[in-house]
């Protein structure tokens, strides 16, 4: 039987070739989409799974509060790891983890040096492999790490170093320059979706500041995980951690009412206060956003089925009506119908597939990640496709098959069937729902677009253009090298300026600290501090509204301001800070010689921050270079011999600003993308339910069209008597439409202090563009019928 229903509906599809084409391509677009969605959802979702005891894992992280804003950071002070040890009886392993950049000498068997690099390397306890369980190929954690000089490395890292994971155990590496560690272990690659990108492990042991007593010290990169008991629970723990923020911060008096606070492995990945080692992160909300576009890109295919399906109803009434002359019941016509749902259903995945295979590579190349997507790399992806034909041939299938199946046998012989009024209303208001999101999607498209350009066209307050960060090495030997190495490049052509800092003017590297202003202890907000010499100001264009930069001789006699500092402080003339004393936690007392313009010194997410600007050669870690465009390249190039010439033992690193910046938008890029191509999909999608629609109301007012025509009625006419219940379904659809887009829009906008004003204009250019696509979808097709010779709609009356 299921044989024969197959023939049936493959003869039916072959011959209605046009229509089944239409279907196919509408339904694997949908698929193809609904899969790509599904493939980036899992790997997110994936995320620090398939770790032993994964449930019983937390880290601490760091809480401040201030009376006008709070801070939060992964990090922790150093002293917490050994007190967290003796504090809490419930935990049943404490391992710090660290990671800091380094630069490594790997070595031969002779000594000779093959291999200069920098890494990041991370320093951890042994008992951190007790906790997050990885498969180590040579060595054990608890004995290869708890020697002070010791590394492990990861099998790609061994493999890289000595060529072979076996090659690599008992070897030397030099770190910065100083120590020499072995190599006493070697482990697994960590997983893509891993929180932990471990390759290069040294012993805690290792690491200098290991014996670190400031609770007030809070580096991102220095974390604490523990492992829990079994049987012990997070919320058993809330009573010790009170006290423990009690005795270590409270009772200290430690600044910003600092605390720390517990967070489960599972929550790393999706944190949208802390960050993590991966430097990747994506929140629920944004999961939660692509499973309902994939959802809503999928039932609107399943609506133009229906709308196709309905539509070729009435021209096979007479076979059901003659299948049930001769016997056939009603649960065979539908199951005869959902076959042949089936069966086009299972043709859109076969192409489906291979669209989400051509497309897989430039959605990994989107996210810029190295994330490695594949159709078949997960069981999950399979059961996903078989369940997305089954609910997808039901969906679009069951509602068609259930109004031709129904047809009275008497009435469909006599063609003199008609769909109810119900299911007409039906459709339309499943295209009124549709467009409404097309809409909704083109609006956030061009505002998205919009905003980008704003990003990067608005004045950040400081020069970008032409200007490389080069990293430059802290150790003491290399500091007597800076004057020698910027008079050098100073001399080289089309290098107009250096300046030695630590940051550039627009960073995400931060460092805030309290400060007293005129010997008055501030409580409400922390200070920036930025450090660097007399010549940032002009190399990068910051503009002073009183007093003046630093000069050379003023080193930790003197600091710059900005507006945003003052303002903080209730002061508005800039002239009344001159010469006033802040004392920042931790540095000496500095008057205040000059107040500067305010400048963007984070993404226009943020808004500016109060900031401090002092001179201190011993944290120059930076060199500014601004070059004449021209001659670019060409100085760059040379500037790297200097460099390396200078700093033979150290590794050149030089980044363009312009790129830095451009960097902080990378999400927003992304999202960008994505809107663009979901839009455009939706725009066909929402071209071919129009295109079914109108081709179900031609086929039931083809004889109206006739005898109007006969009666006198031209050509345009009738288009216009067509076309007018659809322009007014898309004009409905964009008035349910704007106010959702408003709200969306508005929250997304909002996500940004420097954003653009919400204008008409995005909603008029929505409204135009659907009402155009509109016109001519239905136009082609009421046109040809309106164009119709009349005697062929009337000849059988």
């Amino acid at each position: 039987m299921f044989k024969l229903n197959l023939k049936i509906a493959w003869r039916n599809l072959w011959k209605n070739k046009g229509y089944t084409l239409i279907n196919i391509l509408g339904l694997s677009i949908g698929m193809a989409s609904c899969i790509l969605i599904f493939i980036f959802i899992r790997f997110q979702l994936s995320f620090d799974e398939g770790y032993q005891n994964g449930d019983r894992i937390y880290r601490f992280v760091t809480n401040w509060k201030y009376n006008s804003y709070t801070d939060y950071s992964q990090g922790v002070p150093i002293p917490l790891i050994a007190a967290a040890r003796n504090e809490f009886a419930g935990f049943e392993k404490v391992a710090a983890l660290l990671r800091r950049g380094r630069i490594l000498h790997v070595k031969d068997d002779r000594g000779k040096v093959i291999l200069k690099t920098e890494e990041g390397v991370f320093y951890a306890e042994p008992d951190l492999f007790e906790i997050i369980s990885i498969p180590w190929l040579y060595g054990k954690p608890v004995q290869a790490l708890a020697a002070p000089n010791t590394v492990a490395l990861s099998e790609s890292m061994a493999l890289k170093f000595f060529g072979g994971t076996e090659k690599a155990v008992g070897r030397s590496i030099l770190l910065s320059n100083q120590t020499n560690l072995k190599v006493t272990g070697v482990f697994k690659d960590m997983p893509e979706n891993s929180s932990f990108p471990l390759k290069i492990v040294v012993s805690y042991q290792t690491f200098e500041q290991k014996n670190g007593s400031n609770w007030d010290a809070v580096a991102s990169q220095t974390e604490c995980y523990v492992l829990l008991k079994k049987g012990v629970h997070i919320a058993d723990l809330q009573k010790p951690l009170a006290q423990f923020n009690k005795k270590y911060f409270e009772d200290k008096k430690i600044a910003g009412n600092q605390n720390n606070s517990f967070q489960s492995l599972s929550d790393i990945h999706f944190s949208e206060r802390y960050g993590n080692f991966s430097d990747t992160s994506i929140t629920m909300k944004e999961i939660y956003g692509l499973a309902v576009i994939g959802l809503f890109l999928m039932l609107t295919a399943c609506i133009n089925f229906i709308n196709l399906a309905t539509a070729q109803a009435i021209n096979r009434s007479k076979e059901v009506g003659i299948r049930k002359v001769m016997g056939s019941k009603r649960q065979q016509l539908v199951i005869q119908f959902l076959t042949e749902t089936f069966a086009i259903v299972l043709m859109s995945m076969l192409l489906a597939c291979i669209l989400s295979e051509l497309a897989i590579p430039a959605m990994a190349n989107l996210f810029s990640d190295n994330i490695t997507f594949s159709l078949f790399s997960h069981p999950a992806i399979f059961i996903f496709i078989g369940i997305l034909i089954i609910i997808v041939s039901f969906l679009a299938g069951f509602y068609p098959a259930m109004i031709m199946s129904g047809f009275s046998p008497a009435l469909a012989i006599k063609n003199k069937l008609s769909v109810n009024s119900s299911g007409l209303n039906l459709r339309k208001v499943l295209v009124v729902v549709q467009f409404a999101v097309t809409i909704i999607l083109i609006i956030g498209t061009l505002v998205i677009i919009r905003q980008m350009e704003y990003i990067r066209q608005k004045p950040l307050g400081f020069t970008t253009e032409s200007i490389a960060m080069v990293n430059t090495p802290g150790d003491s030997l290399s500091r007597t090298r800076y004057r020698t190495f910027k008079e050098q490049v100073l001399r080289v052509p089309g290098v107009q300026m250096l300046s030695y800092c630590t940051i550039p003017p627009l960073s995400e590297d931060t460092w805030t600290t309290d400060f007293s202003y005129n010997g008055i202890k501030n409580k409400d907000f922390e200070v920036r501090i930025s450090i660097a010499d007399e010549n940032y100001f002009k190399l990068f264009g910051l503009q002073l509204l009183a007093g003046k930069a630093f000069v050379k001789s003023d080193r930790a006699r003197g600091c710059v301001v900005n507006q945003t500092f003052i303002r903080k402080l209730g002061i508005t003339n800039p002239e009344d800070v001159i010469g006033k004393i802040i004392a920042a936690s931790g540095n000496e007392s500095l008057p205040v010689v000059g107040v500067v313009k305010d400048f963007n010194d984070r993404s226009l997410k943020e808004s500016t921050s109060p900031l401090l600007i002092e001179p201190n050669p011993d944290e120059y870690y930076k060199a500014a270079i601004k070059i004449e465009g021209k001659q670019l390249m060409p100085a760059m190039r040379r500037v790297e011999a200097l460099w390396n010439n200078a700093f033979p033992n150290y590794i050149y690193h030089a980044k363009f600003i312009g790129d830095e910046v451009n960097k902080y938008y990378e999400s927003e890029r992304v999202m960008g993308v994505l809107f663009k191509v979901f839009a455009g999909v939706i725009i066909f999608i929402s071209f071919i339910g129009l295109f079914g629609l109108i081709s179900f109301v031609v086929t039931q007012r083809n004889r109206e069209v006739a005898i109007r025509k006969v009666l006198g009625a031209s050509t345009m006419e009738l288009v216009k008597m067509l076309n007018s219940s659809f322009l007014l379904m898309v004009f409905i659809a964009n008035l349910v439409a704007w106010p959702l887009a408003y709200m969306f829009v508005s929250k997304w906008l909002s996500g940004f202090a420097y954003r653009i004003d919400l204008s008409i204009w995005p909603f008029a250019i929505a409204f135009s563009i659907s009402m155009f696509i509109t016109l001519i979808t239905v136009s082609i097709r009421s046109y040809r019928v309106a164009a119709g010779n009349t005697i062929d709609a009337l000849k059988y009356e």
